[in-house]
């Protein structure tokens, strides 16, 4: 396992990690058991960075890692969440107000069992008032920083250019990590284009989904999956390949994601301990260069078409 800092905040952070978000039933139905195992499977291994939101599961996530996480040693990983996007009743909400996020830091901490947030983040600022983020989520973040809650302060979003947005209109320091997510897969790499500004910035950054939200797996899209029907057929003929070389495309997914020394972790999600040990072995093996470079061919009709969040 390599581990690298996200930026400059002194956590070296295994190069692929644990997102809770599966912990939720977000994309499968799960036994809680097992997937309390599957936190279990991948600290014991070398994984120590957990990432979860109160928005998965609408709670459920935060409250099935707490009851694993109250088992494991404190020491022994880095966890991160989130405020500004929830749930209730089935139904997402977003609230990004001083009130509502002081609040909503404390509530998780209690679900997680912990008295300590090592990162704390705005949830998906694409749903946000950009100008709220900057003018008041951000800096009461920030407040909780300086009285020692958190650690440290970071920024999630799909759309790319909004993280400079955000970073450009807060004092620097605000923003120390930004996590992104399908935007350095197989299929779309336009995350890459904005290391250099992000190194500037002294800001780290963590990737999410190197499946691409279930794109690149050997079971193939689901049907909730907003990939433009282009990008699902070439996905398709991506895997086929894949499959015809022996290799699946999951494992030249996460290959090819962590390969980067420039962006800290990538973030998997999966409630099944098997896949958690078979994830770590994809993230420490050479992606294969020659299967690379025809699956890249293979997406280049398509490649960075990327889709409306949702």
């Amino acid at each position: 396992m390599e581990y690298r800092e996200i930026g400059k905040t002194g956590m070296k952070v295994s190069h692929i990690s644990f997102g809770a978000s599966s912990l939720g039933g977000v994309f499968h139905s799960l036994k809680e058991a097992t997937g309390m195992e599957a936190v279990y499977t991948a600290v014991d291994n070398g994984v120590n960075f957990i990432d979860v939101s109160p928005y998965y599961g609408h709670l459920k996530a935060e409250t099935a890692l707490g009851k694993a996480l109250k088992n494991m040693d404190r020491s022994r990983y880095y966890l991160s969440t989130k405020v500004g996007r929830y749930g209730r009743d089935g139904v997402n909400c977003w609230d990004y107000s001083v009130k509502k996020a002081k609040e909503s830091v404390y509530e998780s901490m209690e679900r997680l069992n912990v008295d300590y947030l090592d990162l704390i983040n705005v949830h998906d600022i694409e749903f946000a008032d950009l100008e709220q983020v900057c003018g008041e989520t951000l800096p009461a973040l920030v407040e909780l920083r300086e009285a020692g809650i958190v650690g440290h302060v970071g920024i999630t979003n799909l759309n790319l250019r909004h993280f400079r947005y955000v970073i450009d209109h807060v004092p620097a320091g605000t923003v120390e990590s930004v996590l992104s997510f399908c935007h350095y897969t197989l299929n779309d790499d336009a995350l890459a284009d904005y290391l250099d500004y992000f190194e500037t910035e002294k800001v780290g950054v963590i990737n999410a989904s190197p499946y691409s939200m279930g794109l690149l797996t050997e079971r193939g899209t689901p049907d909730w999956h907003p990939a433009p029907a282009a990008l699902r057929r070439l996905s398709a003929k991506a895997v086929e390949y894949c499959r015809s070389k022996g290799i699946s495309i999951e494992q030249l997914a996460v290959s090819f994601s962590v390969n980067n020394p420039r962006i800290a972790t990538t973030l998997f999600s999966t409630t099944n301990p098997e896949n958690v040990l078979k994830t770590i072995r994809y993230a420490t093996a050479p992606p294969d260069e020659d299967l690379l470079r025809e699956v890249r061919k293979i997406f280049e009709p398509g490649y960075r078409d990327s889709w409306v969040n949702s």
